[in-house]
């Protein structure tokens, strides 16, 4: 099972789901594995493909929550935030800000 985020808004993924693909925004996807694992990672976007009972979640940049520092993203946000509100941040820094909130969202759903 998958929970992903795409352009058009999110999609659960269950098996047997017909082809599919879509465009992801940044984000925090959830998978639950087949022997029932939860994991959490934060996307910065990509694509997702469905095909032959398989899911693929490509992106340029993507992390398991159990690896994500949310101070250390926090931090990236706040450093961003001002940049990013006021219309001056350059398109590397939006999206390191969509990151870092994707990140922060995945971390806090590893609870």
């Amino acid at each position: 099972n998958v929970i992903t985020r795409t352009t058009e808004g999110d999609i659960g993924i269950l098996p047997g789901h017909e082809t599919f693909m879509a465009a992801l925004v940044p984000h925090a996807a959830e998978i639950v594995t087949v022997d029932g694992r939860r994991e959490i990672i934060a996307l910065d976007g990509g694509f997702v493909s469905v095909a032959q009972n398989r899911v693929s979640l490509l992106s340029q940049q993507a992390n398991l929550s159990k690896e994500i520092s949310a101070e250390q993203a926090q931090r990236e946000v706040d450093g961003l935030k001002r940049a990013v509100d006021d219309g001056t941040a350059d398109e590397g820094e939006i999206r390191r800000y969509r990151l870092a909130k994707a990140q922060l969202k995945a971390a806090a759903k590893l609870d």
